[in-house]
């Protein structure tokens, strides 16, 4: 992996844990990961990017791994979350920017683009459906609230921090394993997960988020158009997610493309890298054409 600087940043009432690489008068993307990851979910696009002359920043969001861990679930709410990274990219001195985007790192990016606009030239969306069709599939789909199963699971306060915890948190450790293609996680990287799930009170925050989808209301805002050119990449072999949420998620794109990998799990930035890179980055370099 390439050179990498960590640091620590206030940002929304909060201090995150941030990791960057490439050069600092690049331009600019930021990686937001889902659940239950930590900024290692991009070590192959941090590798790739600042490679080629971008600077990545790739935040532990609020709750995860070593950034802090607000009580309660109000906190968790995504207004705060998508004010989390607005205010990262003040803080950077980034007035508008890329954003990549990932499962719950994908729905801030979505809430940003629809709260924030002008703060991205571009949004990249993996594996996550625009928070309108998600709620539509979620609450009127079967196949996908038995895809969401844990989504309910998660509600009840206390039980799901116990059970994940136990035998040294084997249970996000095999999630991982077996919803992923064969081999896409190595025995060290999975450590480095676990050490991240034990971090004093990361589980029950990371929960936290799903709670606050239910319990914590946020501020919607005006519409549910993404007016920032988009980019939907989606692994169809989702444990996550029913396959149609990708083009229903495209049709609340005003410039938006969609790119199906059919041999693909949720975890796409970990599958198919070497595939999904180039591709992102010749749709930011068409910002600039």
């Amino acid at each position: 992996m390439v050179d990498l600087r960590e640091e620590f940043v206030e940002t929304n009432g909060v201090r995150l844990h941030v990791v960057q690489a490439g050069p600092a008068e690049g331009p600019t993307i930021f990686f937001l990961h889902g659940f239950p990851e930590f900024w290692f979910a991009w070590r192959k696009q941090m590798d790739y990017f600042s490679a080629r002359g971008y600077r990545v920043i790739a935040p532990d969001q609020r709750g995860y791994n070593l950034s802090d861990k607000p009580p309660g679930v109000a906190p968790y709410r995504v207004d705060e979350l998508a004010r989390d990274i607005v205010g990262l990219m003040d803080y950077y001195g980034e007035k508008e920017t890329f954003l990549v985007g990932h499962d719950w790192g994908g729905a801030v990016s979505w809430w940003i683009a629809l709260k924030y606009p002008e703060r991205l030239k571009r949004l990249v969306i993996m594996n996550c459906s625009h928070p309108l069709v998600y709620r539509k599939h979620l609450l009127g789909n079967q196949r996908q609230m038995e895809k969401s199963w844990y989504v309910f699971y998660f509600q009840m306060p206390g039980l799901v921090e116990k059970f994940a915890s136990a035998d040294d948190y084997a249970w996000p450790i095999r999630l991982l394993i077996e919803t992923s293609r064969p081999g896409t996680f190595s025995s060290e990287e999975l450590e480095r997960y676990r050490e991240a799930f034990k971090q004093p009170g990361a589980f029950n925050a990371m929960v936290n988020w799903y709670r606050a989808a239910f319990q914590a209301k946020s501020e919607p805002p005006a519409d549910f158009l993404v007016r920032v050119p988009t980019l939907i990449l989606w692994g169809m072999n989702d444990v996550a997610f029913v396959p149609e949420q990708a083009d229903e998620s495209l049709a609340y794109c005003v410039s938006g493309r969609l790119e199906k990998l059919p041999d693909c799990s949720h975890w796409i930035e970990h599958e198919e890298a070497e595939r999904i890179n180039p591709m992102i980055q010749e749709f930011f370099e068409e910002a600039g054409r």
